[in-house]
């Protein structure tokens, strides 16, 4: 099976500065929570495994200047933005693949994963790499968007689409029926890796939007699922859409700020 080729064919990853304006703005407020749960060692290597533009990665070197943070990602254009915003050595940016990470065993005492491990084909196999190069003892944390119950932003969205296009509805229906998105998706993958001491936790932020164009054009920026998505509509139905999401945002006021609530699903485990 090629994974690199099946998961791009589901997830535009070509373009670090638009992604950070549609979804790493966010991913920042998220990292800093998800680093309170995680409770990784007080002292050793980090490793941020689906890295993205950086966010968590910039994160856990921020939280703890003295250490060896490293990033990986599998798109080189993700990477090469992260790259560009360094200001030091660390932390560190590499590109690489999940599913078979260019690490020694036991290299790093935690490793973390924050909205990605959904969008790799085998995320059974991402997880056994990741435990291989987290040491006995280590911490291995992971999160992703309830994209059921908990992401407002994308709900509107995607709710709004489907009554007007079946093809959204299909991409709806698969973003929130993935297995690792329920309540029960990540505990039961951290199990089944043989992770030990699972604890999960819900962890909110809040999305802040000037407007609704601050609102929408981060999804016409061509990343991600929506990215996808938007590419193969049609001049006539994306507008279509973005008048009724238009719509769903304002909700009979007019238009101007919002601040929206995102959830995520987190798990952490020690590697026995």
């Amino acid at each position: 099976m090629n994974l690199v080729a099946e998961a791009s064919s589901t997830y535009l990853a070509s373009d670090g500065e638009a992604y950070e304006f549609w979804l790493g703005r966010w991913a920042r407020r998220l990292a800093t929570v998800f680093l309170d749960f995680a409770e990784f060692p007080s002292a050793g290597d980090l490793l941020d495994v689906g890295c993205g533009t950086g966010a968590l990665t910039f994160a856990m070197a921020d939280r703890w200047p003295g250490r060896r943070v490293v990033g990986i990602d599998l798109a080189a254009p993700f990477v090469s933005y992260a790259r560009s915003r360094k200001s030091g050595e660390q932390p560190m940016f590499e590109i690489g693949d999940a599913c078979a990470l260019p690490y020694e065993d036991g290299q790093f005492v935690g490793a973390a994963t924050q909205l990605v491990l959904m969008f790799i084909p085998r995320p059974e196999v991402a997880l056994r790499e990741i435990r291989r190069v987290t040491r006995a003892g280590g911490t291995i944390a992971a999160a992703l968007w309830d994209f059921r119950g908990g992401l407002v932003f994308q709900r509107m969205l995607w709710d709004t689409a489907s009554a007007i296009d079946p093809e959204a509805r299909a991409t709806r229906n698969r973003l929130f029926t993935s297995p690792l998105v329920l309540p029960e998706g990540l505990p039961n993958l951290f199990r089944a890796g043989g992770l030990q001491d699972i604890e999960t936790q819900s962890l909110t932020i809040r999305m802040d939007f000037a407007n609704f164009n601050d609102y929408w054009q981060p999804f016409l920026g061509g990343q991600g699922p929506v990215g996808t998505y938007f590419a193969k509509l049609t001049p006539d139905l994306k507008a279509r859409i973005g008048e009724a999401v238009r719509d769903a945002y304002c909700s009979g006021a007019a238009d101007g700020p919002r601040s929206l609530t995102a959830t995520a699903w987190a798990v952490r485990g020690t590697v026995p």
